[in-house]
């Protein structure tokens, strides 16, 4: 590790304050699992991680997010609600993902109540602070920080520090709940999220693809991959996951020629 990445982690671990019990919230991806790890390493038992089962997350995610509370040995609780009995984020407006988080984060303050957590950090790096996040507004609103963006790391930076402490997942792929591969306007149901997590295991196994969407289009599958692997995804491999997208629940598919790319779902529907 480079000088400078050291100098970023040290300013990590010490963001957490000798004493302090911190409660992290933690998805399945690196940049949580990186502001975990600093607040194990500086805390230890006074750090605890959550991870929020709420029905839109795959099991994939999950089970990610135990791995690794294994690896890193903080104690993890989990936060279980279904979140499409929440009607602002059900019907899938532009705002949605602020219902999401706002309703999380008051859950994730009565728990920090509970369990006498003093503060509840997430994930967020730099490089988020330049997109279009409504979520992390409504975690603002409930007092939640972000250790990573207050300390200066960008995603590049999280992965590089996360690989030289030894999380495997380094170099997972970013991912986001279900619910971002239906378009705005499309209601978000239990069926449409079911499909699609179907879909994207059945993706997954037909390319070897890691970074994947199955967009919900109307029921039409659209099919993203890295842009590298689409030219070398054939004729006779289409069909075969469209035929059994056709079985679990679509209407059409088609694959997006231009390959994954971030926000994709971000459009309102005709």
């Amino acid at each position: 590790m480079t000088a400078g990445m050291s100098g970023k982690m040290q300013g990590l671990l010490e963001w957490f304050e000798p004493g302090t019990r911190a409660m992290v919230a933690l998805s399945g991806g690196v940049d949580s699992a990186l502001v975990a790890y600093a607040a194990y390493q500086r805390l230890g038992d006074r750090a605890v991680a959550v991870t929020a089962d709420y029905k839109t997350l795959a099991q994939d995610e999950l089970d990610s997010a135990r791995q690794v509370c294994k690896e890193i040995g903080i104690r993890q609780l989990f936060l279980e609600y279904d979140e499409l009995q929440n009607e602002d984020f059900a019907r899938n407006a532009p705002d949605r993902c602020f219902h999401c988080r706002l309703e999380l984060g008051g859950r994730l303050l009565d728990l920090a109540k509970e369990h006498g957590a003093s503060v509840i950090v997430d994930g967020t790096n730099t490089d988020d602070l330049g997109e279009y996040r409504p979520g992390i507004g409504a975690l603002r609103q409930n007092g939640i920080r972000s250790p990573l963006a207050e300390a200066g790391i960008s995603k590049s930076e999280v992965r590089q520090l996360a690989s030289a402490a030894g999380l495997s997942v380094h170099d997972r792929p970013s991912n986001s709940c279900l619910a971002s591969r239906i378009p705005w306007g499309q209601r978000v149901t239990a069926e449409r999220l079911a499909r699609i997590e179907l879909g994207e295991t059945i993706v997954r196994q037909a390319t070897g693809a890691r970074q994947v969407r199955v967009r919900d289009i109307g029921g039409t599958a659209r099919i993203e991959v890295e842009r590298e692997l689409v030219p070398g995804i054939g004729d006779d491999t289409i069909k075969e996951i469209a035929a059994r997208l056709l079985a679990v629940g679509f209407s059409g598919a088609e694959l997006d020629a231009d390959g994954y790319g971030p926000g994709k779902g971000n459009v309102v529907a005709d």
